[in-house]
């Protein structure tokens, strides 16, 4: 379910930087031109930090391996007693 949602934001993202970035202008003095850079860079953390959490989201472990574990561990025990 989160992978979803990190993939909604990202998008998101990329609607708002779709609109935004033909009306920012970074090479503008004095505020405006603060605004521009200081909402690309936003823009870039959003992005770059869903796309992190999307990419590195642990695996949920499968049931296969869950029931060839469980397997074993009755093994030892059947042996040890």
């Amino acid at each position: 379910m989160n992978k979803n949602r990190y993939l909604l934001c990202i998008l998101l993202c990329g609607v708002l930087l779709y609109y935004g970035v033909p009306r920012l202008s970074p090479f503008s003095e004095g505020a405006e031109g603060i605004f521009s850079i200081t909402w690309l860079a936003f823009a870039l953390i959003v992005v770059a930090g869903n796309l992190t959490a999307l990419l590195y989201t642990p695996k949920k472990p499968r049931a296969a391996k869950r029931s060839y574990s469980k397997v074993q561990k009755k093994k030892k025990i059947y042996y040890y007693q």
